[in-house]
């Protein structure tokens, strides 16, 4: 089974003997899902739901049902927060979470890398998506001609980010949160 982000569709069964204990279903109401795990998963949540919305924003200037002026009001701080938020997610996930993680349960190791790696992939789409920004900003600002096909193209790379993100983003719970019902809060930090 390919690990790639991007080629896998989830985690061989060497990496799923605790989500098969623990699977998505029991989540919520599971004793354990304390504050680490309920906060990871609003964030996971905030960032999917803040990427749908930049799409919806974008498809709705290229639509003509906002303008210029008032797409750039809303999308561009939007858009930052989304990129410096995502940034500082990963930052500590691989700075700090990971190792915790890794070592809290070393069976999920190769889980773990794979996922540090995904970050390196979804910051190479994230370049992209900063850069379609950028130039359907320009547009905005100075290139009235060129809003449209920017925003297409900023809408097509959120379009393939997207699927990354959400891979990654499910991926990394199926290891986290049975890991965290498993131990509890307070074991693994």
């Amino acid at each position: 089974m390919p690990l790639e982000l991007g080629l896998r569709s989830g985690w061989p069964d060497s990496l799923r003997f605790l989500l098969q204990r623990y699977p998505r279903a029991i989540w919520p109401g599971h004793r354990n899902l304390g504050q680490l795990g309920q906060f990871w998963l609003q964030r996971h949540q905030m960032f999917k739901e803040l990427a749908q919305m930049l799409l919806a924003g974008t498809q709705e200037l290229i639509a003509g049902r906002l303008d210029a002026a008032t797409f750039n009001g809303w999308f561009a701080p939007r858009f930052a927060f989304f990129v410096q938020e995502l940034q500082g997610h990963h930052q500590i996930e691989d700075q700090h979470y990971f190792p915790v993680f890794m070592r809290a349960e070393p069976k999920l190791r190769l889980g773990f890398e794979v996922l540090e790696q995904d970050h390196d992939t979804i910051h190479a789409a994230l370049d992209n998506l900063v850069a379609a920004s950028e130039a359907l900003v320009r547009a905005l600002v100075a290139e009235p001609a060129m809003v449209t096909a920017r925003a297409e193209a900023m809408a097509a790379a959120i379009e393939r980010f997207l699927p990354l993100l959400g891979r990654h983003l499910e991926d990394e719970e199926d290891l986290l949160i049975p890991l965290i019902l498993e131990r509890g809060d307070a074991t693994i930090r």
